[in-house]
C-alpha cells in the first residue's frame, strides 16, 4: 500500500473514505501492539498522532501506517450513484506509485453515467445534483417478477387462439399431436426464455427490453435493426389485439341485431374507442396500467375456472345436442388421433396457427426499466410465465378432447336409443344421431366445426367472452407500453437520424409521452384497415425475427469466451441457443415466406445503414469480443505456417511522427497497403517522460480518430525515447505481432539537414543503417514542397481533435499564425493532399538501377492497382551500354513478364555512365564543402583524431575514394529531369552507403543531389536484397 505524506495525511480529513477494519481477526489483548509484534505507530508517535485526524489514526490502528489505498467497494465499479451520496473512487496509480499532489484527484468523483440503476432521470440526476438542499423526487414505480414480468407474460402469451382455435386444432389434429405442437412451440420460446435470462442477468439492465438485450450484446448494427422493427411490430400489434376485440363485440351486437353503422366501420369505431382508453391508462402511469393487467389477469383466470367447472357439470340436453357430453374415455380415444379437414389440415398448417400464441413472452423484458430487480425479475418471471401458459394449453386441450365429439348437428331431436342401427360415430353410444351431418360435412356444432366450444362447455358462457376480452386487451395494452418503451430507448441510443424527438422522458417513470402519442397512431392507422390478415404474418416474422437474434446473442457470447460473459443464470447451453435461433428462422419460413423475406429485407437494410453510418458507440458487445478471438486465433495460426515469396506483403513502419502533420506520407503508404497489407505509424516522443505521460492517452486517440477519419487502415503507436534514433531501434524491434510485423521502414526526407544540427543528421542516417541491420527494406519519400504540414496545422484548428474535442470551443482560441506566406501555405496544403487526387493519365517512372529483390518494382505495381493511378502509364529504366541496349532492353522486358506485373515500356539508359555537367559537380562539391575536414590526406589515425566528437565530418580522401559514386547521383538526376520532370511519381533504387566507411554528410549529399530540384514525388527504395517477386507457382 502506497503511504500518505505527512503534510497530505492532515491536510486532508477525507482520504479515508471508504476503508474499514476487520476487528474480528485480532485479539482484545493483540490490538494494543502493532503488526509483527511491532508498537502501534499510532499509539506510540505522539507527533505524528497530533497531525492526524481521527480517521487518518483510525486507518493506522487498522494497517499499521496511513495510506490512501482502499478496500473494494461497490461505488468503484458502479457507473451510477445514488441521489444522496458522492460518488468514491480508487485512487490512480498516479497517486500510489507518483508523488501525491495537494487535493488530489481521486478523492473527487469521476464522471459516471446519468442513468440511474434506482431509475431517475437524467433531469432528476442533474437537479439533485445542483440542489442538494431541495426535497428529493418522489422514487418512480418499481415491479417486481410477478407483477412485473410474469402475469404481463401470461396476458400477452394468452390470446383468441386459445379460446377460440385451440379446441379446433385439437380435433383437427388429435390429442397427441396437439400436445406436440404445443411443446415444439414452447420449446423454442423456453430456449429463448434461458437466452434471455443469461444475457439479462450478465450485467444491470436498463430500459429498453429486447432492443436493449440484443443491442448491447450484439452491437449496434443488428440491435438497431431488429430495435426498430420490433418496436414497430408492437405498435401494429396494439392494432391487431384491439381489433380482435372489435370484431368480438361487433358479433355480439350482431347477435342481438344492434349494429352500429356496418360490420366494417363497426370495428373502425369500437377499435378507437378502445385504443384510446387504454392510451388514457398508459398515460395514467405504469402503476395504474399494472393495475388494469392484475384485472384482466383475474377476469382470464375466472373465465378458466368456469370452464374446467363446466366440464364436470352433466351435460343438459341442449349442450348433448352440441357435442358435449362431460368426461368419457371413448371420446378421448377418438380425439387422441387425428382427423385432418380443409385447407389447414396439415401439421404444419396448425402449427403455423398455433404458434403465435407462443409468443409473447418478452413483455416483461420490455419494460426492464420500470423492474425492481431486472436480472431477477426477468429469467423468473419469464419462465414462470412460459411454464404456467404452457400447462394452461395442455389441461385445455386434453380436456375439451375428452368431453366434446368432432361433429354434432345441434338439433334436440337427433336423439336415439341405445344399438339403434344405422348409427355411426361415438355420439351414438350416448343416444345421439349425427351420422347425417357428419357424412354431409354440413354439422355447425361439434369441436370442429364450432370455434365457440369452450362457452358451450364451459359453466356461464359471458364469463368465457369477459376472457376473450381480457386476453384481447390486456395484450394489446402490453403492446402499447412495450413499444414506446422499446422506442425510447432506440432514440436515446440515436442510431437512426430524426427519431431522437420521440427520446424524451416525463415524469418519475420517465414516461415517453411521445412514443405513446406515437404507438397510438400507428396502431389506428392499421385499425382504420380493419382487415390485418396480410399484415399478420409479417408482425409473428418480426417476432421470430427477435427471437432469433436472442438466441443468437447468447450463443455468440458464449463462444467468444469473454471474460465479460458471466451470466448469473447458469441453466443455459450454448447449442441450446444455437438450435433456437436456426428453428426461428425456420418458423418464419414455415409460418409465411414470403413474410420471413420481407422481415429479413428490412433487417439488412437497417443493418446497412448502421454499418455505413458507423455509429460512436461503444458497448462491449459480443461481436467485439469475437473479432477479437478471430484476430488472435489468425493471428496465432500464421506462426504454423512458413513464410513464402508468392504470400509477400509489404508491411510497412512508417515514421509519420503525428500522422496529420506529414498526411502526404501516410496517404502514399495507406494507397498500397489498404485491404492489402500492415501499416504502423510511428511516433517517437522525444523528451522526459514524465513531461509526457499526461498527453500520451489524448494524443494517441486523437491521432487514431484522424486516421479513420482520413479512411486510412492503420495503427498508430508511440514510444517514450530519449532521442529518434533509439525511439525508431524500439519501434522497429517491438512493433508487431507474430507474422505480422513490418518489413519496411517508411521515412520522410530530411529536407533541412543542411541548417539542422550535424548530431540529428547522424542519428536520422543511423536510422537506415538500424533499418538494414534489422533486415528491414526502405522507403524514403520527398516531395518538392516537403512532407511536414505543421506550420499550416498551426495557422488552423488541430484537426487530429474532432469537433467535439475542438479547442475553441472549449473556450481557448487556435493559435494562428499571421506571418506566415500563403504561397507557401498553398503549397503545404496541396502536398497534404497530393495523394488523394486522381492522378489522371501521366506516368510512374521506375528506376530500377539495382537489384534489391524486387520491392522496387513492387510498389509501384502495387499502387497501379488503385483507382486513382489506374490511368497512370508505368515506365522501368534500367541502366545499359549503349552497345547492348536491345539485348538488355530484351532482358528486362522477359523478365518481366515473368514475374506478371504488366509492366510493358522499358527504357535502357546508356547515358547513365556519361560525365555530368561541370555547374552540376560544382553544386555538389559546395554542398559538402561546409562538412569536409580538409585533412590533407593524412593517415586513419589522424583523422581520427581530427573527427573526435564530429563523425559526420569527411575526410579528403573518403571524398576520392567517393568520387566515381558521387559523380553518379549528379549524373541521375540530370536523366531524373530530363525524363521523368512530368511524371506522377518517381521510384528510384536507393543507394546505400556503407556502414563506418561514409560519413552521413557525404550520404545524405547523395541522395540530395539525386532528388534535387524534382517536381514530382521521389521514393528512394531499397528492398532487403531478399526476393519479393518470383515467377515460380511454387
Amino acid at each position: 500500500m502506497a503511504e500518505l505524506p505527512m503534510t497530505e495525511r492532515a491536510n486532508d480529513p477525507g482520504h479515508s473514505n471508504g476503508r474499514f477494519t476487520i476487528s474480528t481477526l485480532i485479539s482484545t489483548e493483540d490490538s494494543s501492539r502493532g503488526h509483527y509484534g511491532q508498537t502501534d505507530l499510532a499509539v506510540s508517535d505522539t507527533g505524528l498522532a497530533s497531525h492526524l485526524t481521527h480517521n487518518s489514526t483510525f486507518y493506522m490502528r487498522t494497517f499499521g501506517y496511513n495510506t490512501i489505498d482502499v478496500v473494494p467497494a461497490y461505488e468503484h465499479y458502479a457507473n451510477t450513484r445514488l441521489s444522496s451520496e458522492m460518488k468514491k473512487a480508487r485512487p490512480t496509480l498516479a497517486d500510489l506509485h507518483s508523488f501525491l499532489k495537494q487535493g488530489n484527484s481521486h478523492l473527487h468523483p469521476p464522471a459516471y453515467e446519468l442513468h440511474q440503476s434506482n431509475g431517475l432521470s437524467e433531469a432528476d440526476t442533474e437537479e439533485e445534483a445542483g440542489e442538494g438542499d431541495e426535497k428529493p423526487k418522489q422514487e418512480p414505480v418499481r415491479f417486481g417478477w410477478m407483477k412485473g414480468v410474469m402475469i404481463r407474460c401470461m396476458l400477452n402469451i394468452w390470446g383468441v387462439i386459445l379460446y377460440l382455435r385451440l379446441p379446433w386444432i385439437t380435433a383437427q389434429a388429435g390429442i397427441a399431436l396437439t400436445w406436440l405442437i404445443i411443446l415444439m412451440s414452447v420449446t423454442v420460446t423456453t430456449i429463448t426464455g434461458l437466452s434471455i435470462s443469461a444475457i439479462s442477468t450478465n450485467g444491470k439492465v436498463k430500459s429498453g427490453g429486447t432492443y436493449f438485450l440484443i443491442s448491447r450484446s450484439l452491437g449496434p448494427e443488428l440491435g438497431g435493426s431488429i430495435g426498430l422493427i420490433f418496436a414497430f411490430a408492437n405498435a401494429v400489434a396494439v392494432a391487431m389485439h384491439t381489433v380482435g376485440f372489435a370484431e368480438t363485440v361487433r358479433d355480439l351486437l350482431q347477435e342481438h341485431n344492434s349494429p352500429i353503422v356496418d360490420p366494417t366501420n363497426d370495428i373502425r369505431i369500437i377499435g378507437i374507442i378502445t385504443v384510446t382508453v387504454l392510451l388514457g391508462i398508459s398515460l395514467a402511469g405504469m402503476e395504474w396500467e399494472a393495475k388494469a393487467q392484475v384485472l384482466f389477469f383475474i377476469v382470464i383466470m375466472i373465465s378458466f375456472i368456469n370452464y374446467l367447472v363446466g366440464t364436470v357439470i352433466p351435460a343438459s340436453k341442449e349442450k348433448q345436442a352440441k357435442g358435449f357430453f362431460s368426461y368419457k374415455a371413448d371420446i378421448f380415444a377418438q380425439n387422441f388421433v387425428p382427423n385432418w379437414r380443409g385447407p389447414d389440415g396439415s401439421f404444419f398448417g396448425l402449427f403455423s396457427i398455433f404458434f403465435p400464441s407462443a409468443t409473447g413472452i418478452l413483455a416483461g423484458a420490455n419494460i426492464s426499466g420500470d423492474l425492481k430487480d431486472p436480472a431477477v425479475a426477468i429469467p423468473k418471471g419469464t419462465l414462470m410465465a412460459i411454464f404456467w401458459t404452457t400447462v394452461s394449453y395442455l389441461v385445455i386441450s386434453a380436456t375439451i378432447g375428452a368431453c366434446v365429439v368432432r361433429d354434432a348437428s345441434g338439433n334436440v331431436n337427433d336423439t336415439i336409443s341405445v344399438g339403434f342401427l344405422g348409427c355411426e360415430g361415438i355420439a351414438c353410444d350416448h343416444g345421439w344421431n349425427f351420422t347425417e351431418c357428419a357424412e354431409s360435412h354440413s354439422c355447425h356444432y361439434g369441436l370442429i366445426n364450432y370455434y365457440q366450444s369452450m362457452s358451450m362447455v364451459s359453466g356461464f358462457a359471458p364469463l368465457i367472452t369477459a376472457g376473450i376480452f381480457g386476453a384481447t386487451l390486456s395484450s394489446a395494452l402490453a403492446c402499447l407500453v412495450s413499444a414506446p418503451k422499446v422506442f425510447q430507448c432506440l432514440c436515446k441510443d440515436q442510431l437512426y437520424p430524426a427519431i431522437g424527438f420521440f427520446g424524451k422522458g416525463y415524469g418519475k417513470n420517465d414516461e415517453p409521452l411521445r412514443g405513446y402519442l406515437l404507438t397510438y397512431i400507428i396502431a389506428i392507422g392499421f385499425i382504420l384497415i380493419a382487415e390485418l390478415n396480410s399484415i399478420a404474418p409479417i408482425i409473428s416474422n418480426f417476432f421470430l425475427c427477435s427471437y432469433a437474434l436472442i438466441n443468437f446473442s447468447c450463443f455468440h457470447a458464449s463462444i467468444t469466451n469473454s471474460p465479460g460473459w458471466r451470466p448469473s443464470f447458469r441453466f443455459y447451453s450454448k447449442w441450446a441457443a444455437l438450435f433456437g435461433a436456426v428453428v426461428s428462422v425456420v418458423i418464419m419460413f414455415l409460418l409465411t415466406w414470403w413474410a420471413a423475406l420481407i422481415a429479413f429485407g428490412i433487417v439488412i437494410f437497417l443493418l446497412g445503414y448502421v454499418l455505413y453510418k458507423k455509429p460512436e458507440v461503444n458497448w462491449g458487445s459480443s461481436v467485439q469480443a469475437g473479432s477479437y478471438n478471430m484476430a488472435l486465433n489468425y493471428s496465432v495460426g500464421l506462426n504454423e505456417v512458413d513464410e513464402h515469396i508468392k504470400n509477400y506483403r509489404p508491411q510497412c513502419l512508417v515514421l509519420t511522427g503525428p500522422p496529420n502533420f506529414r498526411p502526404a506520407l501516410v496517404d502514399f503508404v495507406g494507397a498500397f497497403t489498404k485491404n492489402l497489407s500492415l501499416m504502423i505509424c510511428g511516433n517517437v516522443l522525444v523528451g522526459p517522460r514524465q513531461q509526457k505521460l499526461s498527453e500520451f492517452r489524448l494524443m494517441s486517440s486523437g491521432h487514431n480518430k484522424w486516421l479513420t477519419k482520413r479512411k486510412v487502415k492503420a495503427f498508430y503507436t508511440d514510444v517514450f525515447a530519449e532521442d529518434l534514433r533509439t525511439g525508431a531501434q524500439i519501434l522497429m524491434q517491438a512493433s508487431g505481432l507474430g507474422r505480422m510485423k513490418p518489413n519496411i521502414l517508411v521515412i520522410g526526407y530530411k529536407k533541412n539537414w543542411q541548417a539542422d544540427h550535424p548530431q540529428m543528421v547522424e542519428d536520422y542516417i543511423g536510422i537506415l543503417h538500424d533499418a538494414f541491420d534489422f533486415r528491414y527494406g526502405v522507403c524514403m519519400m520527398r516531395m518538392k514542397e516537403g512532407l511536414d504540414i505543421s506550420r499550416l496545422m498551426q495557422a488552423h484548428i488541430n484537426p487530429v481533435y474532432d469537433s467535439a474535442e475542438d479547442p475553441q470551443k472549449n473556450g481557448s482560441p487556435p493559435a494562428v499564425i499571421g506571418t506566415l506566406d500563403p504561397d507557401a501555405l498553398l503549397a503545404e496544403h496541396q502536398a497534404s493532399t497530393v495523394f488523394q487526387v486522381e492522378q489522371g493519365k501521366k506516368t510512374i517512372d521506375i528506376y530500377w538501377l539495382f537489384d534489391d529483390g524486387g520491392l522496387t518494382l513492387l510498389i509501384p505495381y502495387l499502387l497501379g492497382r488503385k483507382k486513382r493511378w489506374g490511368k497512370c502509364k508505368i515506365r522501368v529504366f534500367v541502366g545499359g551500354q549503349i552497345s547492348r541496349m536491345d539485348e538488355e532492353r530484351k532482358a528486362i522486358i522477359s523478365l518481366l513478364s515473368k514475374f506478371r506485373l504488366g509492366f510493358h515500356e522499358v527504357h535502357v539508359l546508356p547515358d547513365i555512365n556519361q560525365k555530368p555537367r561541370p555547374e552540376h559537380v560544382k553544386r555538389f562539391d559546395d554542398l559538402i564543402a561546409p562538412f569536409r575536414l580538409h585533412d590533407g590526406f593524412k593517415d586513419e589515425v589522424e583523422v581520427n583524431e581530427m573527427r573526435l566528437g564530429c563523425p559526420w565530418k569527411i575526410s579528403d580522401e573518403e571524398v576520392a575514394k567517393n568520387k566515381v559514386k558521387s559523380l553518379r547521383q549528379v549524373r541521375m538526376n540530370e536523366i531524373l529531369l530530363d525524363y521523368s520532370r512530368d511524371a506522377a511519381l518517381v521510384i528510384i533504387t536507393l543507394p546505400i552507403g556503407r556502414k563506418g566507411r561514409c560519413p552521413s554528410s557525404l550520404y545524405m549529399a547523395w541522395l540530395e543531389t539525386l532528388s534535387q530540384d524534382l517536381r514530382p514525388p521521389v521514393i528512394l527504395a531499397r528492398g532487403n536484397q531478399e526476393n519479393v517477386l518470383t515467377f515460380y507457382c511454387q
